[in-house]
């Protein structure tokens, strides 16, 4: 299934008009439709590959005065922390293809989760190391918005005992909210 997904965003990708511009669009949607609340905490992600990009939606809520936070990798089987990061701020590489701020850590009450694919349902499919599952997981009451180009949506995915429900899905087209 993560090939198809795969396969899919890279179609998608080549189709459309590419991640920033599609990210653009995205975080249009979710400034209008779908916003942090005032005080939020939001951990984003930078994209790696042709994950669609966040940075448009993160300038801008820095720019409305938003902490923003970006994860770090940890040790496979444990959840994901957050440093606080700044557009422009120096990041460290790390395993994956991913990068870490160098900020203080914080807890976020927002976050916008990468995905491979998702379903109406709220379900994500994920890169298969289950960090975000478990980080969600031990996150009560926070909020968490999955971004994604609306290609990568599914009819079904497999749901197992630990994946964890998104409140939405953001995509270049809208918002999403789960179906029953």
């Amino acid at each position: 299934m993560r090939e198809i997904a795969l396969a899919a965003r890279a179609a998608s990708v080549r189709a459309g008009p590419g991640p920033t511009a599609c990210g653009a669009a995205l975080a249009a949607h979710v400034l209008r439709a779908c916003p942090p609340p005032l005080g939020a905490v939001v951990s984003g992600f930078l994209p790696i590959g042709d994950e669609i990009d966040v940075r448009p939606l993160l300038t801008a809520l820095h720019e409305r005065g938003h902490p923003l936070v970006l994860p770090v990798t940890p040790k496979r089987g444990n959840p994901l922390t957050f440093r606080h990061w700044r557009p422009g701020d120096p990041l460290v590489a790390e395993k994956f293809g991913t990068q870490r701020p160098v900020g203080e850590e914080m807890v976020p009450t927002f976050l916008l989760v990468p995905l491979l694919a998702f379903d109406r349902g709220g379900y994500r499919l994920g890169y298969g190391a289950g960090y975000y599952d478990r980080t969600l997981a031990g996150l009560h009451g926070h909020f968490a918005l999955g971004c994604s180009y609306a290609a990568q949506c599914v009819d079904a995915l497999p749901i197992g005992p630990y994946d964890v429900r998104l409140d939405a899905v953001a995509t270049e087209l809208g918002i999403m909210r789960p179906t029953a």
